[in-house]
């Protein structure tokens, strides 16, 4: 009988496949009954699906709930989140699941650092407007705005060089968005200004996923974080604040994880050096108004004194 591993796959993952089926349900609710009835509870419960189906798509790219991935890939089709294409973000997140490139300011598609030679051409609107954004309320305030015009600018450029694959993610992307102005056209009650506001709100709280993921250290294995939570944010995120756990077992359902982590605690600790949280709450305390890291990556070569904070 073979040994259970943290990389065996269930057959049939019905936990991931229930929560998709509430997460369309509460955006279903959220654009027409909730709005309604009163348009803010409609725009805070369709953002919050927003995040939730974001978390979803994460799952559908790393190879769940089923085997094929064609059907995986058909369960969250619809454009939902408007400004992320769901194969570009599954190209970008499977680069960035190479571990000696995180951080990496070139390398790494969802590095948050700078090349220090970058920030020290930066005019000083532009470094105060990085720096604001280095905190936590900066990075839910502001975050999905920068990260998005840096985004869909990358992919212009791309587009522009004549790379299809970019191209072709994006038509496919805007049939997804055509399904949802239909939608909330013919079925809705929220507004199209209603909609764009909650799938904000739904980057926004991505954002706090995101905010400590990684870290500059000389170490691979010890960049990825450990966010000990069990609270609603943890389900939010599928349960990737115990992320070094998923990056070292990219396969593993977010239902195991929890269990993955409790079982082998100390190991993981040790492996990112103790690049531990106990809890979001902790890092609302420290890092609300308090940026966690630098702007321009502080080990990459400097360049002269204008580059520091």
């Amino acid at each position: 009988m073979r040994a259970k591993t943290p990389e065996n796959k269930a057959e049939f993952e019905w936990p991931t496949i229930l929560l998709l089926v509430v997460t369309y349900a509460v955006w279903g609710i959220g654009t027409t009954w909730a709005s309604s009835l009163w348009l803010p509870l409609g725009i805070v419960l369709t953002g919050v699906a927003v995040a939730q189906f974001s978390s979803l798509q994460h799952e559908v790219l790393h190879g769940h709930p089923f085997a094929h991935q064609g059907l995986n890939e058909a369960l969250v089709f619809p454009g939902l989140t408007i400004v992320v294409p769901y194969q570009r973000f599954r190209d970008t997140h499977l680069a960035h699941h190479h571990d000696p490139i995180l951080t990496d300011p070139y390398d790494d598609p969802e590095s948050n650092y700078l090349d220090p030679a970058i920030w020290a051409a930066m005019s000083r609107p532009r470094r105060a407007l990085m720096r604001a954004n280095n905190t936590l309320l900066g990075r839910i305030l502001l975050g999905p705005f920068i990260g998005t015009a840096c985004f869909i600018a990358g992919d212009l450029r791309l587009i522009r060089a004549g790379d299809r694959t970019v191209a072709r993610a994006w038509l496919w992307h805007g049939l997804g968005v055509m399904l949802v102005l239909g939608w909330l056209f013919w079925v809705g009650a929220m507004p199209i200004w209603a909609y764009l506001v909650a799938a904000y709100i739904g980057h926004a709280l991505l954002k706090i996923r995101t905010y400590l993921e990684h870290r500059a250290h000389e170490a691979p294995r010890a960049r990825t974080v450990l966010i000990e939570d069990r609270g609603p944010l943890a389900l939010l995120f599928l349960n990737n604040n115990l992320h070094v756990v998923h990056h070292m077992h990219p396969q593993v359902p977010w239902y195991r994880l929890p269990a993955a982590y409790r079982a082998n605690r100390e190991h993981y600790q040790r492996r990112n050096d103790h690049y531990v949280y106990g809890s979001y709450a902790e890092i609302f305390g420290r890092h609300l108004l308090k940026a966690k890291d630098p702007v321009p990556h502080p080990l990459w070569p400097q360049a002269g004194s204008s580059a520091a904070e």
